[in-house]
């Protein structure tokens, strides 16, 4: 004799009910049906299946919206929090070019910009990951959101780990070796932000995520945000490839398209990912057009995003001007 229903069945089933009763989740169902997961509430079966049925469906921004909104509830915030201008999510790592969106985001800390940065790492084989990144740059990684507080007040800059942020997504994430398939939670992890910074940058590598992005910030009430196709799905803007920036403007939902930056349209593959680069290239002891095209061209489409720039000509001539000003002798500010 069967015992009674699992709390968390009915959200598996409207997943899975077929090609005529199947239906997207609400904004509330995904909110209660993550929290049920963070919570631990739900049998591994179950999630395997939901999370499957998901990516199958492919995420709506309701759903997306739901899920952050449950993950946010149960982080354990200083208090008080500290002033953040810009969330920077990293989780899909590097494997055809350095990270050289580290060096935009470490110049706009240098500059005066708070920025909380929080990734993943060690999910995909044969990727560089941000961590290992800013270890080698002798940059400190914190280990909770108190400490990314403090970090962020010494040098404007904080790196939290997804397995510190929230250690059951981390979980799940990890799940990808075993599923085969990406699952919702990169996309929920890059709309985190914990500090309610009043931009976020977003990047994807599948340009069909963009307006789930786009439109799971309006949900979410992100004022402003914008999410692009990045070099391997990282927050980096292709030199050599016209890159259609999707916005959120004081609410309101937009598009951009930033031309090339480089006559090239091959995107050149780097054989050896050699870390020292980033460095030298900061201290100009290495000479890169590519690289130097790579962080100008991100730090430009930040600086527009924070509202400090007119248009993409404006922001790339700020960018330019910032990178050739920066402090060659350190990397981002020294505590």
């Amino acid at each position: 004799m069967a015992g009674p229903e699992h709390p968390f069945a009915p959200y598996v089933r409207i997943l899975g009910r077929g090609k005529t009763l199947t239906r997207s989740l609400t904004m509330d169902e995904a909110e209660e049906a993550m929290t049920m997961i963070l919570r631990g509430e739900v049998l591994p079966e179950q999630l395997g299946a939901f999370l499957m049925l998901l990516r199958v469906k492919e995420e709506s921004p309701e759903e997306i919206a739901g899920f952050v909104r449950a993950s946010r509830k149960l982080f354990d915030l200083p208090s008080p929090t500290p002033q953040v201008d810009l969330d920077w999510s990293s989780y899909a790592g590097k494997r055809r070019q350095l990270p050289w969106f580290l060096l935009a985001a470490l110049l706009l800390a240098q500059t005066g910009t708070r920025v909380f940065m929080h990734g993943a790492e060690g999910h995909t084989p044969g990727r560089l990951y941000t961590r290992e990144t800013l270890e080698a740059l002798d940059i400190p990684i914190a280990e909770t959101l108190a400490e990314s507080a403090k970090h962020i007040e010494a040098r404007n800059f904080a790196y939290l780990p997804l397995a510190r942020l929230s250690p059951r997504l981390h979980a799940v994430i990890e799940l990808r070796p075993i599923m085969g398939l990406r699952s919702p939670v990169h996309t929920i992890a890059r709309m985190l932000n914990p500090f309610s910074a009043p931009v976020m940058l977003q990047g994807i590598f599948h340009p069909n995520y963009m307006d789930i992005h786009q439109h799971a910030a309006i949900l979410l009430g992100q004022r402003h945000m914008c999410v692009f196709r990045g070099e391997g799905g990282e927050i980096e803007r292709r030199p050599s490839k016209l890159t259609e920036v999707r916005t959120v403007i004081d609410g309101v939902a937009g598009s951009e398209d930033w031309p090339p930056l480089l006559p090239d349209a091959v995107q050149p593959t780097d054989q050896e990912m050699d870390i020292a680069r980033l460095k030298a290239v900061w201290a100009d002891d290495a000479a890169d057009d590519y690289a130097e095209a790579a962080i100008t061209g991100t730090l430009a489409i930040a600086l527009k995003t924070l509202g400090r720039a007119t248009d993409p000509t404006d922001a790339q001539q700020q960018a330019e001007a910032m990178w050739q000003a920066r402090d060659r002798a350190c990397i981002g500010i020294a505590a």
